[in-house]
């Protein structure tokens, strides 16, 4: 059974609202009252916590999906629904090494790690260093390290190779070309791009790279409301970008 010890990030979901905390000596306030965090140590998952007013929140594992809706964002990181597709088409497994590049806040980074033995991140701007740093961290996963460089010119330095090179940059086409140099026989890059421009440029660099197996794929996600009217797609906008895969 797991205990809960100091430093720990926590879920607690009430019946309206949930919370990622850390274990510490502060009060928390809630919606519902206050919470004494220090009443957490020595709890185990799925046990209950009350705030002063009585209101419960059970204590949960967090997974990358909590951490997607609650870690401090950078931007606009990439959506649950295109990371499915990126683990599902690479095949990504515990025994791979993942060089990712474009880190933000960290939210692909987390779920490439819940899963790969080694993730190497890199980054370039400072301050989202530091805000996906403290994010991986709060996850628990040792096995990421995140990178402060330029990966346009860092790529041509590197030694090791891996099994999935994924890109979330403007620039991802620049780095394509490098790719091949670091990459696995038969391991797969990934790109991620918003516009139309942006990914054509990308597929320009793999066609000239000698890739194989190259796929372009766009994954529209449509929730379902249900109302007292009746039940209908969501209307808000379904496109978030275009994932490039290939093979090497």
């Amino acid at each position: 059974m797991l205990v809960i010890t100091d430093g720990s990030v926590v879920l607690l979901e009430g019946k309206k609202r949930e919370y990622l905390v850390e274990i510490s000596d502060e009060t928390f306030h809630t919606d519902h009252g206050i919470l004494d965090l220090g009443e957490l140590r020595e709890k185990t998952f799925g046990d209950i916590i009350r705030t002063h007013l009585g209101y419960e929140y059970t204590i949960l594992k967090p997974r990358a999906p909590d951490f997607f809706r609650h870690c401090k964002r950078t931007g606009a990181p990439m959506m649950p629904k295109d990371i499915g597709i990126i683990l599902a088409y690479t095949g990504l497994c515990p025994e791979d090494t993942v060089l990712d590049a474009g880190t933000g806040s960290g939210i692909l980074a987390i779920y490439l790690g819940s899963i790969a033995k080694k993730v190497v991140t890199y980054e370039g701007n400072g301050e989202f260093v530091k805000i996906a740093r403290k994010n991986i961290e709060a996850a628990g996963l040792r096995n990421v390290e995140v990178r402060h460089a330029d990966i346009v010119s860092e790529m041509p330095r590197l030694r090791k190779k891996f099994d999935l090179i994924t890109l979330d940059m403007k620039d991802a086409a620049m780095v394509v070309p490098h790719v091949k140099k670091v990459l696995k026989p038969g391991g797969f890059l990934a790109t991620y791009s918003p516009f139309f421009e942006q990914t054509e440029d990308i597929r320009v660099a793999i066609d000239r790279g000698g890739f194989h197996s190259v796929q372009t794929l766009e994954c529209v996600e449509r929730k379902l409301e249900f109302t007292k009217r009746g039940t209908r797609p969501s209307t808000r906008v379904a496109h978030t970008g275009f994932i490039t895969i290939a093979r090497l």
